[in-house]
């Protein structure tokens, strides 16, 4: 299997559920380059993974951060945040 096969629709952003434990679950993001994953926050601490392509993570407490493949980011929990594609990307994202 191979995390590109998830995505099979054309959409700029994209989330599929990958696998889901009884404690958290992972889900595989597609998003492509100048696509914007709008303003959202999560209640539990998470983690973002970028896969492939390269991506703009930001939040509202001024946080910018580039992320490219192999690269990862902690997002804290009620903080407005947002991911801009800067190139055709694949993350993942475990809560």
């Amino acid at each position: 299997m191979s995390i590109y096969e998830l995505h099979d629709d054309p959409k700029e952003v994209s989330a599929k559920p990958l696998f889901k434990t009884t404690e958290g679950n992972v889900t595989a993001l597609q998003i492509l380059e100048n696509a914007l994953l709008k303003e959202h926050i999560t209640k539990v601490p998470a983690l973002l993974i970028c896969v492939a392509g390269q991506v703009l993570f930001e939040n509202e407490n001024g946080l910018q951060k580039s992320l490219a493949a192999g690269d990862y980011i902690h997002i804290e929990p009620m903080v407005k945040h947002w991911v801009k594609g800067v190139q055709d990307s694949q993350l993942l994202l475990i809560k």
